[in-house]
């Protein structure tokens, strides 16, 4: 029998959780571990952000669910990992042995690497958790009393841009409802080397596409964009030329300001010789194991990934939705061989597909794969991208609650936005 234990119970960690039930004979212990003792669905943050959601719709205590499926689950942040002694230690004291250990824990926020960002001693907000959206909401809702000029975006070394379009937009839309949005302009500042670029290089037509629905939206944009530092209602920017070289240094006023942070590794992770590159994110073979301890996988935003391509400004590659799911159904066959004396042959799906909701409207993309050049490169808008996302978020969060193993991207969402056929 084999304890296996999975860091972080986010949308890979739940998944992999109820996969790895499934698929393994039942004699092996499965024990999840995370530092909040709840399960966000992070996709519908930007909606909290302006008050479409409240924390109850989008969250859920995990230990009811998990133990259905005879899984544990303990409510602690992990202190150090030491894969010598395949041993954890919770910051509460506690040591959890395992044989094989599943690192599935997000990212970490790299809030210090701008002076003033970040929404806990800084002037920018986040909807990259959901403490953070809700923090975000009380903000807009001072913004709303005060109207004045507001900038969204993506800072240096950010590689997850979709939800700071989607922020924008919503906010628009929001902003519009209220019928203030002609008290307040707008900026969309970011670290990509055009709009539309998602650190993927582009999508089909995604450029022209988002930079359409900007100039339809009233939202100025600066690419190129490195947030310098932050003051109280005062955003430093330098931009850049493709060069690199700063061209114009702008200093932006704002009574409201999103920013989305660059990512690192957690602690934990990161201080693990040998097991992560200088940012922290855990280096993989094609199998999703550790290149340093065969018996460490990972999945997720906390894996290493090289950039699509070398920017002015430093941006990452996201890792969308349909790539975590993948890569954790590679772990799971790949752990069943491994626990069966064979070895792992499953590889990850590297394609991409995300629903961006717009307010009343949204975008679709689909990148097969992710990293350009692509067999399918597919980007469409309407209202049904909206509609999709609001069926896929109460689709997954059932998911998350009953404990379904099905792969959700590969069996529903290609065929409800009808692009099955292109893969």
């Amino acid at each position: 029998m084999a304890h296996i234990v999975i860091l972080g119970a986010g949308t890979g960690g739940m998944a992999a959780a109820y996969e790895l039930r499934h698929k393994l004979d039942k004699s092996h212990e499965i024990t999840v571990i995370n530092e909040r003792d709840y399960f966000q669905f992070v996709p519908s943050n930007p909606w909290i952000a302006v008050g479409w959601r409240d924390s109850e719709e989008v969250s859920f205590k995990i230990a009811p669910h998990l133990q259905k499926h005879n899984i544990s689950f303990i409510p602690q942040a992990v202190d150090t990992i030491s894969p010598e002694g395949n041993s954890l230690t919770l910051i509460n004291g506690e040591t959890v042995n395992y044989d094989h250990l599943l690192i599935m824990t997000g990212p970490k926020l790299a809030f210090d690497e701008v002076e003033g960002s970040g929404p806990h001693g800084g002037y920018t907000q986040s909807v990259c958790s959901l403490p953070h959206a809700l923090d975000s909401y009380k903000d807009f809702e001072q913004l709303c009393e005060d109207p004045g000029p507001v900038i969204v975006g993506a800072m240096a070394g950010a590689s997850c841009f979709g939800p700071a379009y989607e922020y924008a937009f919503i906010l628009n839309k929001e902003l519009q409802n209220r019928k203030i949005r002609d008290q307040i302009p707008m900026t969309f500042v970011t670290s990509e080397p055009y709009i539309g670029h998602l650190g993927l290089g582009g999508v089909g037509d995604s450029k022209s596409m988002l930079e359409s629905e900007l100039r339809a939206h009233h939202i100025k944009w600066i690419c190129n964009a490195k947030v310098s530092k932050v003051k109280e209602g005062t955003m430093y920017v330098d931009e850049h030329n493709d060069s690199g070289e700063v061209i114009k240094q702008h200093e932006l006023p704002f009574k409201h300001s999103m920013m989305l942070p660059a990512f690192k590794g957690v602690d934990c992770v990161a201080n693990v010789p040998d097991l992560c590159n200088p940012r922290g994110f855990v280096k993989i073979d094609d199998h999703q194991r550790s290149t340093a301890y065969s018996n460490i996988w990972s999945a997720g935003v906390c894996i290493a990934i090289a950039p699509t391509e070398v920017t002015p400004v430093p941006t990452g590659v996201p890792k969308t939705g349909y790539m975590i799911e993948s890569m954790v159904t590679a772990i799971v066959e790949n752990l069943d061989a491994v626990l069966k004396g064979k070895e792992p042959e499953a590889q990850a799906t590297w394609n991409a597909i995300c629903l961006a909701d717009m307010g009343d409207t949204g975008a679709a993309f689909v990148a097969i794969p992710q990293i350009p050049p692509r067999n399918v490169s597919w980007f469409k808008k309407g209202k049904w991208v909206h509609l999709a996302k609001v069926a896929f978020e109460k689709y997954f969060i059932r998911k998350m609650k009953t404990g379904n193993p099905e792969p959700f991207y590969e069996k529903q969402l290609l065929k409800m936005i009808g692009v099955e056929r292109l893969k």
